[in-house]
């Protein structure tokens, strides 16, 4: 059976995530302008890796997703001052985007993973 870890938020772990729908035509640039902001973001305390994912059934459509070691420091990110124009760039190439916040409640690691405790 895969290894299992519940989550007892003291601190809570913090995620944030996007959906997005390219424009047509713009899903190379948006990957570009999304990949531009995700290198900020690795910049910013407490960030973990950012991830993009493309829908196999829908290919205009995406799921970003990178963890927080924290709530705080994923506020602290969206508040810095360049937030809103950082994003706007990559906004330039969708034409919907819903952000969204999510805690870290459980995990089950895979085989690929290797055992971990």
């Amino acid at each position: 059976m895969a290894p299992f870890r519940r989550h007892a938020s003291r601190r809570r772990q913090g995620n944030s995530s996007g959906t997005w729908t390219a424009k047509e035509g713009e899903g190379e640039a948006f990957v570009e302008a999304w990949t531009e902001f995700a290198r900020w973001l690795s910049t910013m305390p407490g960030s973990g890796t950012a991830r993009l994912t493309r829908d196999l059934s829908e290919p205009r459509r995406y799921l970003s997703f990178a963890p927080w070691e924290s709530a705080e420091a994923m506020h602290a990110w969206k508040s810095a001052p360049e937030f809103q124009e950082r994003l706007a760039a990559v906004r330039e190439h969708v034409a919907e985007f819903t952000p969204s916040e999510f805690e870290l409640m459980a995990e089950v690691y895979g085989s690929a993973h290797g055992r971990r405790s």
